[in-house]
């Protein structure tokens, strides 16, 4: 969608091909749907009004049915900037179909050849399966057929406790579900810093997810109207009873039936192969998104269609590796990174130090009742280079941008501590880290200096 439009803005002839739904994952099955679930989940979580001095009267009620329609009644009114008669407004041909190279410079869609100067394949990526014995015989969800669920389950395993699973995991619990999140690593986020990991399986074991990390699944079956999973735990064989079973493991490039093998693309199970101008093996076609990064975001497959049509538009020279790329996990609290984690920074030798602010000690974190968590940035040692950062509160997602942009435009830590942040802001964290970053500039030394200097004064 962004490549076609900023290809037509730009006065390129544009033909856009869909063989499903506009809009893609994200619109239809991604972060329009998951975020208004969490929406619901987060105004359910209204058992703890009393430290506010409010009381709630009676059991809150949640109405499966109306959270569904309202996700649903949003994801209409989103659809709209996705529709083909938005894009056929913007001058681009829209062609509904199954797309398919059947030559060097032609699309064959709906019986009608499309011929190409420069092509780019955006198919995406689908939720991905586990060969598990029994899975397809038991029955499952994945992010694309949960959504479409009119009724509450009562028990759910969830089997991944990746950024779907564990949001999800969340929001059903919230609802009233029980939970389980199965998960085969030691722990949950195993991408995630570990730190901020931990804080959120402690937010969901209080919630009450039975979280159950080192879970090796041997095999599913139904019986009558429930579902079992059997696992081996350290050791010792364990089963699950659940009404439904949700899959999220990540996710699996859409390469299929494209005859790639026309046009000299490579690929493997990873995706399409492309190089850091996201040039493909064939120099006139590119690709972009899901099908060919393991940064599987919305935000990133935007970032990457602009670079595709300044390199395959106008001669451009962008680079992917030039991208500085945040990402979020939107459970409660979130979580919120960019750049190096430590570990990360001491595999490639890079030597850190890391500065830590609580949000317990954060003002206006106390204030709203949200202190879990805390901003972590890693800066290169002996300068304030922010190299890595790690955010966990209730609005990481909306602070990470701020560490992003200085990241990406080599803004050191000590700078940030002059940028006046309002006060009272759970962002005034960040700040605070800047200051101590600058306090560690006042060696003995130079303290010696100052004092010598103010007694001089007097």
């Amino acid at each position: 969608l962004v490549t076609a439009a900023g290809a037509a803005g730009l006065g390129a002839k544009v033909a856009l091909i869909e063989r499903h739904l506009m809009g893609g994952d994200c619109l239809n099955y991604g972060c329009v749907p998951s975020k208004a679930l969490l929406a619901s989940a987060r105004a359910a979580a209204v058992h703890d009004t009393a430290r506010f001095g409010v009381t709630v009267r009676g059991e809150t009620q949640v109405d499966f049915a109306a959270i569904m329609e309202r996700m649903r009644r949003v994801r209409a009114d989103l659809a709209v900037n996705d529709s083909a008669s938005r894009f056929a407004g913007l001058g681009v041909d829209v062609f509904h179909g199954e797309a398919r190279f059947s030559a060097k410079d032609t699309v064959a869609v709906g019986g009608r050849a499309l011929r190409f100067r420069r092509a780019v394949i955006a198919t995406g990526a689908r939720a991905a399966a586990l060969p598990i014995p029994g899975l397809d015989a038991t029955g499952y969800l994945t992010n694309e057929t949960v959504f479409s669920l009119t009724e509450l389950p009562r028990r759910v395993a969830i089997i991944g406790a990746g950024p779907i699973g564990c949001e999800l995991a969340q929001a059903f619990r919230r609802f009233g579900t029980e939970v389980a999140l199965l998960e085969v690593a030691p722990r949950i986020l195993i991408r995630e810093d570990p730190d901020a990991a931990g804080r959120i399986a402690s937010t969901l074991e209080r919630e009450g997810v039975a979280i159950v990390n080192d879970a090796a699944i041997t095999h599913l079956e139904k019986r009558a109207d429930e579902k079992v999973i059997h696992y081996q735990h350290h050791g010792a064989a364990r089963e699950l009873v659940v009404d439904e079973i949700l899959l999220g493991v990540g996710r699996t490039p859409n390469i299929e039936n494209l005859a790639l093998e026309t046009v000299g693309v490579e690929y493997d199970r990873n995706g399409i192969k492309v190089d850091d101008y996201l040039r493909t093996t064939n120099p006139h076609i590119y690709a972009a998104g899901d099908v060919c990064t393991p940064y599987k975001f919305t935000h990133v497959a935007d970032a990457m269609a602009r670079i595709v049509i300044r390199n395959a538009l106008f001669f451009g020279r962008a680079r992917m590796s030039a991208l500085t790329i945040p990402w979020c996990v939107y459970t409660d609290p979130e979580i919120a990174h960019v750049g190096l984690t430590a570990d990360e920074a001491e595999r490639r030798s890079i030597k850190v130090r890391t500065f830590v602010q609580e949000m317990a000690q954060v003002d206006r974190a106390v204030i709203d009742g949200e202190a879990e968590g805390f901003v972590k940035i890693h800066v290169a040692e002996e300068s304030d280079r922010i190299v890595g950062a790690t955010i966990v509160a209730r609005h990481a997602s909306e602070m990470i941008g701020e560490l992003t942009f200085a990241l990406s435009h080599k803004i050191g830590l000590g700078a940030i501590a002059n940028v006046i942040h309002p006060y009272p802001t759970q962002a005034e964290a960040i700040r605070k880290l800047g200051d101590a970053y600058n306090r560690t500039r006042l060696t003995p030394r130079v303290k010696r200096i100052f004092e010598r200097l103010m007694a001089w004064r007097r």
